[in-house]
């Protein structure tokens, strides 16, 4: 097999990494590695929510819902998707949140891929971004 090829199941690989498939923390000779792109798979049980806001973003995001109800909070607004392709995009410098209302799987790219978002849950050790261990994490970022 070509050690630049992986082949996998987005279901599968993302419990693996808090449903990251792609991004600048994957290790360097893994062909998911990559400093321009991230995406994740993310599987999220009903009542699932952001641990804090992001801010002071430096990416862009794109949220395509696969399955559930998911809303995604923006500063003055909040955008429910509610059916499979539903989809929102956000740019520089918007701050965000969101919350399952439904079990829900949505994916999500985000470029470029940068560390510093990572959010840790204090109480299980769970972090909600690919960031590699020990990396700091930016106030109400992730």
């Amino acid at each position: 097999m070509n050690d630049s090829v992986y082949v996998g199941n987005a279901g599968q690989d993302a419990a693996l990494d808090r449903g990251w498939l792609l991004g600048h923390f994957k290790d360097v000779s893994d062909p998911r590695h990559s400093e321009a792109v991230e995406i994740k798979w993310g599987v999220h049980p009903r009542g699932d929510e952001r641990a804090r806001w992001v801010r002071g973003e430096k990416r862009t995001a794109l949220l395509v819902l696969v399955s559930g109800r998911f809303r995604v909070e923006l500063p003055g607004r909040s955008v429910v998707l509610s059916r499979q392709g539903d989809y929102v995009v956000w740019g520089h410098g918007v701050d965000h949140s969101w919350f399952a209302e439904e079990e829900s799987v949505v994916l999500t790219v985000r470029w470029p891929s940068v560390p510093g978002y990572r959010v840790d849950d204090e109480d299980s050790g769970h972090s909600e971004d690919g960031a590699v261990a020990g990396e700091r994490s930016l106030p109400q970022a992730g």
